[in-house]
């Protein structure tokens, strides 16, 4: 088990009932993140400390925005990250897509016309034996530290087809945790992910669907269960969806043929 980083757990004291003993217990780091392009703000979002840049890359790219790296401001002013992006930026859009404080995807639009997936259908060859689906939650808890430490934390792993972890982004934010992926695999020219799946601690959402859809990633896999927006989305762009995975059973809602 990888260690806690400091800045995603914090000590608080805690009673225990009925016993009504005074005890610290461990609780999740919850902090805003003010993104900003060319030093303008374009959102806020509640995440916790840790990967800013890459939550930062993963939440503008999977909006469409080309962007290409992040890093404090030159101020070094705290909970705010700036991001440089490809090309031009239209910031009268922004504005109307984004509400000046958003914590997760369609929560955070200005519009439902806002929620439009600018991604094509993925279009992947691959397929994974079921067995390798099936322990892919396990193998993401296993690497989750600030969770086995708090219990209050989302997250989502890259894999590789043959099921090794590449990467796992833990926050309070599920929509985060996936950013961060996506984010790092960028950073990493992993992007788009046509060989890759992802897995998520709890349930699938649209938005969910939807960031996997932008990074070009085939396979989707959640603990819990997918709403009727995330199954329609994933049949429209073409992502296997896999839900309920747990106890060796796995859900399939769409496109079942990449499952062996």
């Amino acid at each position: 088990m990888n260690e806690v980083p400091p800045y995603s757990a914090s000590s608080v004291e805690v009673v225990r009932l009925p016993e009504g003993e005074t005890e610290p217990d461990e609780i999740a780091v919850e902090e805003p993140l003010e993104i900003r392009i060319d030093g303008r703000p374009i959102a806020v979002t509640m995440r916790t400390p840790g990967q800013d840049e890459e939550l930062a890359v993963g939440f503008l790219r999977s909006e469409g925005i080309a962007a290409v790296s992040a890093r404090p401001t030159p101020d070094l002013a705290a909970n705010v990250i700036d991001v440089d992006v490809d090309g031009e930026v239209d910031f009268e859009r922004l504005s109307r897509n984004f509400y000046t404080s958003s914590s997760c995807g369609v929560c955070g639009k200005g519009a439902l016309e806002a929620v439009a997936v600018e991604a094509p259908r993925v279009e992947s060859g691959l397929v994974v034996p079921a067995e390798v689906i099936a322990e892919l939650p396990d193998r993401l808890r296993e690497a989750q530290p600030t969770f086995a430490a708090t219990g209050g934390l989302h997250a989502t792993g890259l894999f590789a087809s043959d099921g090794e972890l590449l990467a796992v982004r833990e926050d309070v934010g599920r929509h985060n945790a996936m950013d961060k992926i996506v984010g790092w695999a960028f950073g990493q020219g992993l992007l788009p992910l046509f060989d890759k799946m992802l897995c998520v601690s709890g349930r699938l959402s649209f938005e969910l669907v939807q960031k996997a859809a932008v990074a070009g990633c085939p396979l989707v896999v959640a603990v819990g269960a997918p709403s009727t927006l995330a199954v329609d989305l994933a049949r429209d762009r073409g992502v296997t969806l896999c839900g309920f995975v747990r106890g060796g059973r796995v859900n399939v809602y769409s496109e079942p043929q990449r499952i062996g």
